[in-house]
């Protein structure tokens, strides 16, 4: 997730056992996309940006619309964390197999399918170009093995990277 706000190259579980304040603050999950939504919020609450806001919403309510969206979306990019994953299924199963007629399971609807084009868009180099495929696995590899070389990561990643790919096809 290189587009995150404060992204250290870390994927969560390094930065759950390396940094205990930080995961503490969000309970051990979507560590770094949680951290990444409170910085980008404090800076659009930022006076600075008072124009923009008066552009994205209206009121209290639709503040806390946009917030609990941004925040959806933002944790959807997560794909790894099960618990997150069982929820959104949960959700899903909710919105679209409930006969409810509400404004609520309207926006659940919404939310729900806009979280799962966030994370089908945070994994499409998978499915376009091999040289897209290849540019966005090179960025990944390169984190990784960064961290493998400070230390962050006990195991090499070129030791299992195509195994790795190949699980990800299959079972994402």
């Amino acid at each position: 997730d290189a587009f995150v706000v404060d992204h250290v190259g870390l994927p969560n579980f390094i930065l759950i056992n390396e940094n205990a304040s930080l995961a503490q603050k969000y309970d051990n999950k979507c560590v770094a996309e949680q951290n990444s939504v409170d910085i980008a919020w404090n800076i659009l609450m930022d006076k600075e940006y008072e124009d923009l806001r008066r552009c994205i919403y209206a009121d209290e309510h639709e503040l806390q619309r946009f917030r609990q969206l941004m925040v959806n979306l933002v944790l959807a990019t997560d794909i790894f964390d099960k618990d997150m994953r069982s929820i959104r299924i949960n959700r899903w199963n909710k919105a679209f197999h409930e006969d409810e007629a509400t404004i609520e399971n309207s926006n659940r609807k919404a939310t729900i399918v806009m979280e799962y084009i966030i994370q089908a868009s945070d994994v499409a180099h998978c499915m376009q170009h091999f040289t897209i495929y290849r540019r966005y696995n090179e960025r990944l590899f390169s984190e990784l093995y960064t961290a493998f070389r400070l230390g962050h990561l006990r195991t090499d990643p070129s030791l299992g990277w195509f195994e790795g790919e190949k699980g990800f096809l299959d079972n994402y």
